[in-house]
């Protein structure tokens, strides 16, 4: 490898950790104006997005850019791919932040509906994915990728948990149907950015052992053995 193509790698994954950094930001803003019933953090999600937008922009212009000058092969073929994945990840995490913020802002004012026990885990747990997923990338670590995976199941009965809350609460008070859609969506919101930090550590997976496990839950519980 040339010095001139690790400096351009270097780039590349200095630019996708700064889009993870205001993504991971985002999520964990968006769930707080959620839990916080905060209208101005809100806001300030919504704002920021466009600056996740750019940021994708910028990476795949990179790799792009890459691919055309220094034709990668192998690993560094794979890293570059790797990267135009998570990139695509991240991007929708963050428009995921955004409409969680959206959310927030219609159940920051009356009627205010009961905030789900199960929300705070929930979160918790869908920010130890983001933030897992992306370690196991900087550290090409496809074990922890592998652990990132296994924690899904954890959110999907999060999730489920707490749309039977929600059900039973609109049930409940007929007041609270339209604030208990809201709450809805967010919840959905929150457990797709579960499915996309699953996606980001399915593709260190590939990264590290070039095996493309997304479709393949049986490929995802165990290493290659080439």
């Amino acid at each position: 490898m040339t010095k001139q193509m690790q400096r351009d790698l270097d780039r590349l994954q200095a630019l996708v950790l700064q889009m993870a950094g205001c993504v991971e930001g985002a999520v964990y803003r968006g769930v707080k104006a959620l839990r916080e019933r905060d209208g101005a953090l809100a806001r300030e999600v919504l704002a920021g997005d466009n600056e996740i937008d750019a940021l994708e922009n910028a990476v795949q212009e990179e790799a792009l850019s890459i691919l055309a000058l220094h034709h990668p092969v192998a690993g560094d073929l794979r890293r570059i791919a790797a990267v135009l994945f998570i990139s695509t990840d991240l991007e929708r995490m963050g428009d995921l932040a955004s409409d969680i913020a959206e959310r927030a802002l219609a159940l920051s004012v009356p009627p205010f509906f009961p905030i789900p026990e199960k929300l705070a885990p929930m979160a918790a747990t869908a920010a130890a994915m983001v933030r897992q997923s992306l370690d196991a990338f900087v550290q090409t670590d496809a074990a922890a990728a592998r652990g990132v995976v296994l924690l899904d199941d954890t959110v999907d009965a999060y999730h489920r948990q707490i749309i039977e809350a929600i059900t039973a609460e609109m049930k409940r008070n007929v007041n609270h149907i339209e604030a208990g859609i809201s709450m809805f969506s967010a919840i959905r919101h929150l457990e797709r950015i579960a499915d996309h930090a699953t996606n980001i550590a399915e593709g260190v997976i590939y990264l590290v052992e070039g095996q493309i496990v997304r479709h393949h839950p049986e490929a995802r519980a165990m290493p290659s053995s080439n």
